[in-house]
């Protein structure tokens, strides 16, 4: 390969680890980009995991061999195996300069310094494969794990300047993983509540669209339960803000293990003492059960008085639900009238019959103009 069809590949890498949509997406195109770049017929990213001992593959991409898996959920090697990659655990890379690729064949060694490694020739031997170019990956100074590329038996080995590319080639894919693991971060950030470490309202809107969308199209069941934390103003005026955001994480702990209950679900913070469960797939009636617990263990908390909770599924006789918004008002006026009530329990709306009082309230003209309740902020107030 010339030094313009070189850089093209370096260039293709780039773009496709830049274009990817999450970690998977990034690994894929890393050692697809790879593998083509340096004309394998296979290829693996694999990450090394210091506190396991081992180096754990991300993905495999290629002409897999019997066994293999795109994204195998535990193929994973002890460090131990591999007597050439020990100086790359250390905590820094303490090697003088960058890593260089070597090469290995179904021989013995060939291109570059790494030596001999019997797993490494035995694993090419086994899969068919006549060599493989490793090349180590640092990322932050540090070593993270290994861009692999081999070659089936029966065509040209690879060569030292094939191992001085995969250097490049590696240092490309670190630059791509560190970028997708910002992104990932800035995304978890604007996802996340800072103070529980649960779910905030923009992911919660973001989930519910979906999910409202996914019960109009193939009638899946959406839940939601809206949880206002009882006597937090009061905590806080008495005991201070401290011991006020002491009482929203442990709350936020509750409705987390309370949500474990139930597959998929959603927690989250909406804001101030409000929080909620977002449900899919799951019966109502199981819904309630876990709300039920949720009353119970936050009056357990000690501090606080306890929760007004209040629950709406498209699984009960609610009326059509054709919008987030519809559902956030009927679970806001079921919490509203639990609150009111001082329930000890869940109020659920559409289980009171023809005329429920929850539903008639969500639907009322006027219910944005009671100056007492509270509101949900954001694009699904009504």
């Amino acid at each position: 390969m010339g030094e313009e069809s070189r850089l093209a590949a370096v260039v293709a890498l780039a773009q496709g680890m830049a274009a990817a949509h999450g970690s998977r997406d990034a690994w894929r195109a890393a050692a697809g980009g790879a593998c083509r770049a340096l004309g394998g017929s296979f290829a693996a990213l694999s990450v090394w995991e210091r506190e396991l001992g081992r180096l754990r593959v991300l993905v495999n991409v290629g002409e897999l061999a019997e066994g293999e898996e795109e994204f195998p959920e535990d193929e994973s090697y002890p460090v131990h195996q591999f007597a050439e990659i020990t100086e790359f655990l250390h905590e820094r890379w303490a090697g003088g300069g960058e890593p260089d690729a070597w090469v290995e064949t179904a021989e013995g060694p060939s291109a570059g310094r790494a030596g001999y490694c019997h797993q490494r020739v035995a694993a090419l031997r086994r899969r068919g494969r006549g060599c493989c170019v490793v090349a180590p990956i640092v990322l932050h100074g540090r070593a993270w794990g290994e861009l692999y590329v081999a070659r089936p038996a029966g065509v040209p080995v690879f060569g030292r300047g094939d191992a001085d590319f995969a250097t490049v080639l590696a240092a490309v894919v670190a630059a791509g993983i560190a970028q997708t693991e910002r992104l990932e971060e800035a995304r978890r950030l604007a996802y996340t509540d800072s103070l529980t470490g649960l779910a905030n309202r923009r992911a919660v809107d973001a989930r519910l669209d979906e999910a409202v969308e996914r019960h109009r199209r193939d009638g899946a069941v959406v839940s939601l339960v809206v949880c206002d934390l009882n006597g937090l103003k009061r905590v806080n005026d008495t005991l201070g803000h401290a011991v006020g955001d002491r009482l929203l994480e442990r709350f936020g702990t509750v409705l987390s293990l309370c949500g474990a209950m139930l597959p998929g679900a959603l927690a989250a913070r909406l804001g101030g003492d409000e929080f909620c469960l977002l449900v899919v797939g799951p019966p109502a009636d199981e819904v309630v059960k876990a709300a039920d617990e949720v009353c119970r263990r936050a009056v357990e908390l000690g501090i606080g008085d306890g929760v007004a909770c209040g629950v709406a599924s498209t699984e009960d006789p609610v009326g059509p639900v054709r919008s987030a918004r519809r559902l956030f008002r009927l679970a806001d006026a079921a919490q509203y009238r639990a609150k009111a009530e001082r329930a000890a329990h869940p109020v659920v709306a559409g289980r009171e019959g023809p005329d429920d009082p929850v539903v008639r309230l969500a639907d009322e003209p006027s219910r944005a103009a009671d100056g007492e309740r509270r509101r949900f902020r954001g694009r699904h107030s009504p």
